[in-house]
């Protein structure tokens, strides 16, 4: 089926439909992204469409990415930052009929994966991470907003969690009955991280917030990193956002949606590569007290996807798409076996991750 897009917002860029190609990409769920060719130059550009139902706020996202698009434009003006172009009028996007719209460069000779097949490539994603949050450590995180409030706020999944508990109906909670009580014997990973939440060693950050590998660019030859896209959730948080988002996508061969738990494994030379890759740009900047966390932001990062997942199957399943019924308890039966997984192999982990910290020391 051909792909067709307003004329106004393609007008809004200086195109028309007659002399542009379309063609759908991404792996992504929320936004719309197109590979726009402008037939009479051959120039090619990512057309994408801003999903309002998960971001409320499109112009917090603009900006926000503006004002890090600036501050890494007169400090680090070599780094590859895809900020949106700015339309004919000269805004980062281009609203029609209550939807938003925006251009940005596309990035020839890349590619971006779905799913890891090399500790090579998790070194270079995690390296690409961590290098947009060292060019970045001098930057005012409070000039940001939230794109997304509560995000990975730990604090808040949990007391939806609890709210969704006492509205679920009886016959769901006896089918998740010990996926709750897993939840309510991991409530440890909450109160440890209240008690470093508020620590001036434990600082916010501009964050990417979504670190999966699909959303890092790599050279399609040498799977050498490039830069880093899908800006939306890039806002204020911890560091252990981003590095624990690593974690859970990184570590395991396998998706949420696997219901084979015997499947569900850690990856360690997976995880000495992430953590080699983004430490080279990251064990400078650290803190001591984030360097504590290290392995601890995957405990968090997955602990509250598990919650939300076990929350939307209490509240029928309103929020994550699924397939059949229960997908939303396989899915939290499955990054409950994965936080099993890492709190198993904690000795070794954490024993690369001194090694590594060890190594930037020298």
């Amino acid at each position: 089926m051909e792909l067709t897009i307003d004329e106004n917002v393609l007008k809004a860029y200086g195109l028309i439909s007659k002399n542009i190609k379309l063609q759908q990409i991404g792996s992504g769920h929320i936004n719309g992204t197109y590979l726009l060719t402008n037939l009479s130059t051959s120039e090619k550009f990512v057309l994408q469409y801003i999903n309002t139902n998960v971001f409320t706020n499109p112009k917090a996202i603009a900006n926000n990415i503006q004002a890090v698009a600036a501050y890494l434009s007169k400090n680090s003006p070599n780094y590859l930052f895809p900020a949106p172009l700015l339309s004919q009028s000269g805004e980062t996007m281009a609203i029609h009929d209550g939807e938003y719209w925006r251009l940005s460069p596309f990035i020839a000779d890349t590619v971006a994966l779905d799913t890891l097949n090399s500790p090579k490539q998790a070194y270079e994603a995690a390296k690409q991470f961590g290098k947009l949050s060292r060019l970045l450590n001098n930057f005012d995180s409070s000039k940001l907003e939230a794109t997304i409030v509560g995000f990975h706020d730990l604090e808040l999944r949990f007391e939806q969690f609890k709210a969704a508990l006492n509205t679920a109906q009886d016959a769901v909670k006896d089918k998740a009955a010990q996926e709750i009580e897993t939840a309510l014997s991991f409530q440890h990973i909450l109160s440890q991280y209240l008690e470093f939440k508020s620590n001036a060693d434990f600082p916010n950050r501009v964050m990417h917030h979504d670190t999966k590998i699909s959303n890092v660019l790599l050279d399609k030859e040498t799977f050498v990193g490039v830069c880093v896209i899908d800006l939306d959730t890039l806002m204020p948080g911890k560091f252990i956002s981003d590095l624990g988002d690593m974690m859970r996508t990184y570590l395991c061969e396998f998706s949420e949606n696997e219901t084979d738990l015997s499947k569900i494994s850690i990856r360690v030379d997976y995880f000495a590569a992430m953590i080699e890759g983004y430490l080279s740009e990251m064990g400078d900047i650290l803190t001591a007290t984030e360097k504590e966390l290290i392995l601890f932001s995957g405990h968090y990062i997955i602990y509250m996807q598990a919650l939300r997942f076990l929350t939307d199957y209490l509240n029928g399943s309103v929020y994550y798409p699924i397939h059949y019924p229960e997908q939303n308890l396989d899915r939290t039966k499955n990054q409950f076996k994965l936080l099993g997984e890492l709190f198993a192999n904690e000795s070794v982990l954490q024993e690369i991750v001194k090694a590594n910290l060890v190594k930037k020391q020298v």
